[in-house]
């Protein structure tokens, strides 16, 4: 589980970044930071607290 939130928060920062870059794919940038930060809290909640 966390490896495939590691892989999703990637593939978000790529897109995230791609969007930033190109000119006229804001909106890719915004839908990459949204879903990065919807895994990231998903990531965050699902962690083992355990010890």
């Amino acid at each position: 589980m966390l490896r495939l939130l590691g892989v999703l928060l990637l593939i978000w920062l790529v897109v995230t970044v791609v969007g930033a870059v190109l000119e006229g794919l804001f909106w890719l940038a915004v839908v990459g930071l949204v879903l990065f930060l919807l895994t990231a809290a998903v990531g965050w909640s699902k962690r083992d607290t355990r010890v």
